[in-house]
């Protein structure tokens, strides 16, 4: 048996029914995780509620209506909250790609690598506070990789390193900024600001063709750089044994060729659905399982798979369906 993947467009302004069935069939999953280390090495009710409200304070009557919507439990709260959540490691590849000619507009790619079996492959286009936000779902209504009306796009990638720390799961702070941030330098502001728990590095590209790569971690500063290219290498491999299992170092330097070549971004985008970059390492948890490209300027965002893409734009969103079987190197 191939691994395969049901990709859903879904569309729902305010947290509802559609939601919520999404929510049922995959919490007792979600649970299983939360709680793999016992609930009381989660933090408590209390605990996740002032954080939501320090740091996300725009984002808690969100909150508060999907754990309505879950059942109001909790341990559902807990989670939902995303503070301080178990590890949470990924491979991915991402990049601003800037055309020389200044013809066409900038934008945002990235291969997003991760067990086939844990993601939950939900598009989601929303109105949660205000501003329409495109985002692939994560732990629920966190956000991978999206885009807002703004004309904010952002990624997220593993930083490759093992310190974790207290502060929120990545998901959730992605969701964040792309509901409240209108630019990249907003979105920088943020950042900023709030704790994350593990190592991550955030790309950012705005309407303005303002990007920056930012390398958050839970025990050193946030630094904002002008990378083009990242994988989950900041400065240096710090953990090796991932640095090999992902080819995370030889990503980069495919990668950063690309980037650098003057390619267009058709070139590019095939470069991320060919190896080194491409994973077919879906048994080992580390397979790419979707290439996306961001065009913050217009609107326009797809998703990339060999022999197959899929069309939306934040002005109009179709719901849908993609059924995408992953077959290995040289399969479309």
């Amino acid at each position: 048996m191939h691994p395969s993947i049901h990709f859903r467009a879904i569309a729902e302004d305010e947290p509802g029914e559609r939601w919520k069935a999404l929510f049922d069939p995959a919490w007792p999953f979600y649970r299983a995780w939360f709680l793999r280390s016992g609930a009381v090495a989660r933090p408590s009710f209390l605990e996740c509620r002032r954080a939501m409200r320090k740091h996300m304070p725009e984002l808690v009557p969100t909150w508060e209506r999907l754990v309505e919507l879950a059942g109001g439990g909790d341990l559902e709260a807990r989670f939902l909250s995303l503070w301080c959540p178990p590890p949470y490691i990924v491979g991915c590849s991402q990049a601003v790609w800037v055309d020389a000619q200044c013809v066409h507009e900038p934008m945002l790619l990235r291969n997003y690598d991760f067990s086939p079996a844990l993601l939950e492959g939900n598009w989601l286009c929303t109105r949660w506070t205000g501003q329409r936000v495109l985002a692939m779902s994560d732990c629920l209504w966190g956000a991978l990789d999206g885009i807002n009306e703004s004309g904010l796009a952002a990624s997220l990638s593993f930083g490759g390193r093992t310190v974790s720390g207290d502060g929120f799961g990545i998901p959730l702070v992605l969701r964040y900024l792309l509901e409240t941030a209108s630019s990249t330098a907003s979105a920088i502001a943020i950042l900023e600001r709030i704790p994350v728990h593990m190592s991550y590095s955030v790309t950012l590209l705005d309407r303005h063709s303002q990007w920056a790569t930012v390398f958050l971690n839970p025990d050193r500063p946030v630094e904002v750089t002008r990378r083009k290219a990242v994988t989950n290498v900041q400065h240096e491999v710090e953990w090796p044994e991932h640095a090999r299992a992902t080819r995370s170092p030889e990503r980069l330097d495919a990668l950063q060729r690309q980037i650098e070549s003057g390619a267009g971004a058709p070139a590019v985008v095939e470069a991320l659905l060919s190896e080194p970059i491409y994973q077919p390492a879906w048994e080992r948890g580390y397979g790419t399982l979707y290439t996306a490209a961001y065009a913050p300027r217009s609107g326009q965002v797809s998703l990339h798979w060999p022999g197959e893409s899929w069309a939306q734009a934040l002005g109009a969103f179709d719901e849908g369906r993609r059924d995408v079987v992953f077959r290995g190197p040289g399969h479309a």
